[in-house]
């Protein structure tokens, strides 16, 4: 009998064990690789210098409120993210997850407008089938029908735009650089809908993860979308915690885009499973404005800064940029990208393969012609998972791809160490675990 309440009630899962490499080890010795852990692990689970790192933070000191202190790793760490950030991206917020940092950065674009004497500004827009976290008011800002309805009548109110998704949205005869700027200029029109004098922030993911499947946007569409933010003043937040620390090939996710936000939060890769941290970075005009006027920043909690999970991310931002890792990222991701196209791009329930980097994404279909997603009850990306992980594979499969309730896809986001024959393993046990899960509906695949 287990006491943990575990993510889903009928769940039984194995006890892991051990961390070797790019893999998990159970109890029972099975391996299990990891090409999915949620774009968490970049480093795999053995990685000798984060875990040095790790102990020797705790020599000195393991904590320090951020009340009373701060600490070596925690201003090395910030000093370091800021030296590498664009644009004018200047000061670090260090928290403990994802969710954490797009809730401080929702509460610094407020404060902020209203350090300036425009205190109507509180309306944040987001775009749908985004994912920004699960606590209340990051679960409010995503855009994921699913996620947010059973919560519904606890969220804060805010406005959804429709994603940048060319797959689905692209109309016939249109250019890719003609779609951007349609999707992107329906932020414009919400910003007018809702008067511009009320709007604080637009916050979006550069490369869509968990609700999508590694969606990039098209050439041109965040340009545009920066444009609109300083035409009326509206803050740009980009959420990076799954998208961002190297995972698509730069160390900043927005770097591929040309453009850098005001705010923008980072987690996931940034502690590689080691420690539990993220970060808000935002300009230093915001910070000059909380500065110049109450010097307060109103939020806080009460692991914000840990200096032990600040060595880790040191270390791993050192094994990213110091060690080749983001270079080889983008060579990895090359060749995972290559072999993914081959595999399945002539699958006939494969729609679109997609992604940067080690950060790829499967979209599945009933019909690979006409687009048609299969039918929601039959939980095909239930199923994959399931059966990837029957085969020693983790993978991130997730459904309501399109609107929340239709569309499957399949992320795969493996460790920046892996080696050519992980690219096979990973393609191969895939292939065999979509097999499987059709194959138990009758579907040929």
């Amino acid at each position: 009998m287990s006491h943990i309440f575990p993510r889903h009630t009928a769940m039984r899962p194995p006890r892991a064990k051990k961390g070797d490499g790019c893999y998990i080890v159970d109890e029972t010795g099975k391996r299990y690789f990891d090409a999915g852990g949620a774009a968490i692990d970049c480093l795999g689970h053995s990685d000798e210098k984060v875990t040095k790192a790790i102990k020797d933070q705790l020599d000195k000191i393991a904590f320090a409120h951020t009340g009373f202190f701060t600490s070596d790793s925690a201003e090395a760490l910030a000093d370091r993210l800021a030296e590498f950030a664009p644009g004018d991206l200047d000061r670090v917020y260090l928290v403990s997850g994802g969710s954490e940092a797009t809730e401080a950065a929702i509460k610094l674009a407020r404060q902020y407008h209203l350090e300036r004497g425009e205190g109507k500004r509180a309306r944040i827009i987001a775009r749908l089938q985004s994912y920004h976290g699960n606590t209340l008011g990051a679960l409010s800002a995503g855009g994921n029908m699913w996620r947010r309805e059973p919560f519904g009548p606890l969220l804060v109110e805010m406005s959804h735009i429709d994603p940048c998704y060319a797959y689905r949205g692209q109309r016939d005869g249109e250019s890719l650089e003609d779609y951007g700027l349609r999707v992107a200029n329906a932020l414009e029109a919400e910003i007018l809908k809702q008067g511009p004098d009320t709007v604080a922030a637009f916050i979006a993911e550069p490369v869509v993860g968990a609700t999508m499947g590694a969606v990039t946007a098209v050439p041109g569409y965040f340009k545009r979308i920066r444009e609109i933010c300083d035409k009326y003043g509206v803050l740009l937040i980009l959420d990076e915690v799954m998208c961002g620390m190297g995972r698509t090939g730069y160390l900043y996710a927005c770097e591929a885009d040309g453009i850098a936000p005001d705010i923008l939060c980072i987690a996931k890769g940034l502690g590689a499973g080691y420690q539990p941290i993220g970060a808000m970075l935002c300009t230093k005009q915001i910070y000059e404005t909380i500065e110049e006027g109450t010097g307060f920043f109103q939020h806080g909690h009460s692991y914000i800064g840990h200096p032990t999970a600040a060595a880790a991310g040191g270390a791993v931002l050192s094994r990213l940029v110091d060690d080749g890792l983001l270079e080889r990222c983008r060579e990895m991701g090359g060749k995972l990208e290559t072999a993914l196209q081959e595999r399945f791009g002539q699958n006939p329930h494969v729609g679109d393969l997609r992604g940067r980097g080690l950060f790829r994404g499967i979209e599945l279909v009933a019909d690979r012609e006409t687009k048609e997603p299969f039918d929601p009850s039959l939980k095909i990306n239930a199923a994959i998972k399931k059966a990837a992980f029957a085969r020693g594979l983790m993978c991130y499969p997730f459904g309501g791809t399109i609107d929340g309730k239709r569309g499957d896809h399949i992320l795969v986001a493996p460790p920046f160490i892996i080696e050519d024959s992980h690219v096979d393993e990973i393609v191969d046990t895939l292939d065999g675990a979509i097999k499987d899960a059709l194959g138990a509906q009758g579907i040929a695949a």
